[in-house]
């Protein structure tokens, strides 16, 4: 039997006993259990009135719910790439380098066909998943989806704390100049974009 069996079967008996939600959940955290487990054998089950404790749906992985997630943050990597490449692009075409006075052409079509496809399917399949999830509230556990969202949030992070320490490490050499300054703030705010909707997702999650 897993940890959280056994956890779930203590709960549940606990429960047949007409023991307190919150008694359970003080004595189970006095005995070394961490909350996230403590509330997640407590959600299992539905906080209603009767004879024995009536269990959630459980979240269940399929092949088609790890493809469309796979899909959904695939699109999402492919926009917000080619989305700051392009903007990249502007911004030198738009602040030319003195240190380079020979500027190629603004070549930015492969990166505007990833957009014009990656996004709207993005947005597509995002709409989608959250008409089911308000349809299905039980599957926002599922594994897959947390595992790419808190991958998303590590990706989005590490790029939030590249641009700072780069902005730093510029500051302190004094080679601040408009262009660099303008792609910090391309790669903050996409990636602070990211990062602040999938936490509001987890934190909707939460609650």
């Amino acid at each position: 039997m897993s940890v959280s069996e056994e956890l779930t079967r203590f709960v549940r008996g606990a429960l047949e006993r007409g023991v307190e939600r919150g008694r359970i959940e003080a004595e189970l955290l006095a005995a070394g259990w961490r909350r996230e487990k403590v509330d997640e054998a407590l959600g299992a089950y539905a906080e209603v009135e009767f004879p024995v404790p009536v269990p959630r749906p459980r979240p269940y992985l399929s092949p088609r719910e790890a493809f469309l997630y796979l899909l959904l943050f695939t699109c999402l990597y492919l926009a917000a790439f080619n989305l700051g490449a392009i903007l990249f692009e502007l911004i030198e075409v738009w602040i030319p380098d003195p240190a380079d006075p020979v500027r190629r052409g603004l070549s930015i079509s492969w990166n505007v066909a990833h957009v014009v496809v990656a996004f709207p399917l993005f947005v597509a399949l995002a709409v989608r998943q959250e008409r089911e999830l308000a349809k299905e509230p039980a599957a926002r556990g599922s594994k897959v989806r947390k595992w790419l969202t808190y991958m998303t949030l590590l990706v989005a992070a590490g790029f939030l704390m590249g641009d700072l320490v780069t902005l730093v490490y510029k500051l302190l050499e004094g080679e601040l100049s408009s262009r660099f300054l303008l792609k910090v703030a391309v790669v903050a705010a996409l990636a602070g974009t990211i990062f602040t909707y999938y936490l509001n997702d987890l934190r909707k999650e939460e609650s």
